[in-house]
């Protein structure tokens, strides 16, 4: 009998390495996929429509809103940005472990709209590292970097609201947790 497929919820501050953790362990396994989310913005150089977001227009969006075609939904920078649930769907009768990584808010309305699913939050060691890895990205101003911080501390607040927390302070050690989660899930998934 195959597998049945798992829901992974993983949130995490901007600079905790959601991204590089999700990516290693992909390395390790094949049965896991991502979920594409859908967004109304422009795409960015060298972004792939289908691969890296769904590109749609703000029509399209609200007419999945309206037939319930997203698990969830958020506006942000005046573009809406949502996860479509049929792709998710798709995968979990797959067979395959489908990763929404999500920020904070989105991951707590899948979690309500999904109570199956496994939610992981990946705290950084320390702010004051955390810190370090924004700047040391060279990617933002000091004062863009501030205000992630501001908000990695909101975001960190809600950590508890997660099943599993994991502290990114090695790779190795990190990506060796999440594995174990998603073993220890799958044996309760497919009782």
């Amino acid at each position: 009998m195959a597998n049945k497929g798992m829901l992974v919820v993983l949130s995490a501050p901007s600079g905790c390495g959601k991204d590089t953790v999700f990516t290693e362990l992909c390395k390790r396994r094949d049965d896991i996929v991502k979920s594409v989310s859908a967004t109304t913005r422009k795409p960015r150089s060298g972004e792939v429509d289908g691969v890296n977001y769904y590109f749609i227009s703000e029509n399209e969006f609200k007419r999945l809103i309206n037939s319930k075609g997203l698990l969830e939904y958020t506006v942000y920078n005046g573009c809406y940005y949502g996860t479509p649930v049929k792709g998710v769907e798709k995968a979990i009768n797959d067979g395959k472990i489908c990763f929404l990584i999500i920020e904070v808010e989105g991951g707590q309305n899948i979690m309500k709209l999904r109570p199956d699913c496994v939610s992981v939050f990946l705290l950084p060691p320390s702010l004051k590292e955390l810190e370090k890895r924004l700047k040391g990205r060279n990617t933002d101003s000091d004062e863009c970097i501030k205000n992630r911080l501001e908000h990695a501390e909101y975001e960190i607040s809600f950590a508890d609201v997660y099943k599993y927390n994991i502290v990114n302070d090695d790779l190795k050690i990190a990506v060796d947790k999440l594995e174990e989660i998603i073993e220890t899930e799958l044996i309760a998934h497919n009782r």
